[in-house]
């Protein structure tokens, strides 16, 4: 059973699916997990597919739409803003201990791909998030700094920096923004896994309409200097369940959150033959990933 909601998050209202677990009584307190999407992505696509297994496991789950994305309100539209992103996890905590049916005191988090890293910030300083999960794990700042497959820089950073201070300038006299495609075009990919990052979101294996796949170029600034990982070596002392292909150009990402993070309960699974995409839809990956992170949450939320 699923309810679509929405609650606030200061000004904005953010939009939500809440997937219930079988034979839900509303007289009980549940275990909750927020489930948060990929860049890019919205709430209907892999955030769903683990927020509905996990509600099939006991858990009440909460896929949501990152503010100025998806359904959620917020201008301008498609911003990727590193820290509005951490901020909405923790609003939708806020919006989970206001029901009666959620035990406030057991909420976990699981983020996908990008939200691998903003799970991570947001429970590093979010200790009503008991335990997190990640899936294609990645810091999104530090890949801009190493590359996807962590051997170097995909792009000259201070040139790019430059550029986008001149966007910046352009857009506050009056230029139309510039808007990206995190993806890009078929004909232009140059990294081999890409081609099942395009085929995710632009055919029908699982593109959405409200998922343009777009992000403003001036958001870079923002990204380029944020930081997942920072201090999670002291802070981040919560359980940490990390999963990652073993083909995927991101596993350097899972093996430095499971190196660096203060947690004592760690455990990375790699998923072998698979690449950073595969653990996103395929049911071959996704269903052994919820059956091990069942009792993962069950005995620590």
């Amino acid at each position: 059973m699923t309810q679509k909601v929405n609650f606030k998050n200061r000004n904005l209202m953010m939009a939500g699916i809440i997937f219930l677990p079988e034979g839900f009584d509303e007289n009980k307190k549940y275990a909750s997990l927020v489930v948060s999407h990929p860049a890019g992505g919205v709430k209907e696509q892999t955030a769903a597919i683990y927020a509905e297994k996990m509600a099939g496991k006991g858990f009440v789950t909460l896929a949501f739409d990152a503010t100025y994305q998806g359904e959620s309100t917020g201008e301008p539209r498609h911003l990727e803003d590193p820290n509005a992103r951490v901020a909405d996890i923790s609003a939708t905590v806020d919006y989970l201990t206001t029901l009666p049916y959620v035990d406030a005191d057991k909420i976990g988090a699981i983020g996908i791909c990008a939200s691998g890293g903003y799970v991570t910030a947001a429970t590093k300083q979010d200790h009503r998030i008991k335990a997190m999960a990640s899936v294609s794990g990645v810091d999104i700042g530090e890949m801009y700094h190493v590359g996807w497959n962590g051997n170097g820089p995909d792009m000259d950073i201070p040139a790019t920096l430059e550029a986008i201070g001149k966007q910046r300038t352009a857009e506050a006299n009056g230029a139309e923004p510039l808007v990206l495609d995190w993806i890009g075009k078929k004909e232009d990919i140059r990294i081999p896994e890409m081609q099942d990052g395009y085929d995710y979101y632009k055919t029908d294996r699982a593109q959405h309409c409200n998922a343009s796949g777009e992000l403003r170029f001036v958001d870079l600034q923002a990204l380029i200097a944020f930081r997942a990982y920072d201090r999670i070596d002291t802070l981040l002392t919560q359980p940490i369940l990390i999963f990652a292909g073993s083909e995927a150009g991101t596993l350097w990402s899972s093996r430095l959150l499971n190196e660096k993070a203060a947690s004592k309960d760690k455990q990375l699974i790699i998923m072998q033959g698979a690449n950073h995409f595969d653990l996103y839809d395929q049911p071959e990956y996704t269903g052994k990933i919820a059956d091990q992170m069942e009792p993962f949450f069950k005995n620590h939320l």
